[in-house]
């Protein structure tokens, strides 16, 4: 497949850059590449990366599926919430969140209200490949992959679909996911 390769030059993600004046969090489900484009976006924009899950696995000494066995999806939410608004009160970062995240309503208004949301949406095909290749997902670990992520995307389609953006990624390189997101910022600043 061949990709559409990105018109912005450097000067122009310069411009796009000074724009944004509040994090971009990238919201959408397990295996859009969240954490990969977001590392790719922030290395763009000169921007810190952070990935909401492994700053609550720092805050909690605890990986994300020892949170979901000893406690519940629930107070995982919580938890994730209190990061989430830290990271976005502590500067103009680009936030990578949980496939869930965005799911909660609270957690959802606070990111619509301070950051630019940004729904990075993908065919399932694609999904049940990257996910295949981390076996700590725990929403997937009982059952089909690909009956679970199809629903889960059915579930959790009409709130991604509140984020202000939608770019879709495919399989390619992250930089024109990365740059696609740029584009579309810029339309919609």
């Amino acid at each position: 497949m061949i990709e559409e390769q990105s018109t912005l030059n450097d000067a122009e993600i310069k411009r796009i850059a000074a724009r944004i004046d509040r994090p971009i969090v990238l919201v959408g489900l397990m295996g859009v590449g969240k954490s990969t484009v977001g590392r790719r976006l922030a290395s763009l924009l000169s921007r810190r990366f952070v990935d909401a899950d492994e700053e609550i696995e720092v805050a909690a000494q605890r990986t994300i599926s020892e949170i979901f066995e000893d406690f519940g999806e629930e107070y995982f939410r919580d938890g994730e919430r209190r990061v989430i608004a830290r990271l976005i009160e502590q500067d103009s970062c680009v936030i990578a969140t949980g496939g869930g995240a965005f799911v909660d309503p609270e957690t959802r208004a606070l990111i619509l209200d301070r950051a630019i949301a940004v729904w990075i949406d993908s065919d399932i095909d694609t999904l049940v490949e990257r996910t295949g290749r981390r076996s700590t997902r725990p929403l997937l670990k009982d059952g089909d992959p690909r009956e679970i992520l199809t629903r889960l995307y059915e579930d959790r389609k009409p709130f991604y679909s509140q984020a202000h953006i939608r770019v879709l990624s495919h399989d390619g390189p992250h930089v024109h996911t990365a740059t696609n997101i740029l584009e579309a910022i810029d339309a919609w600043l």
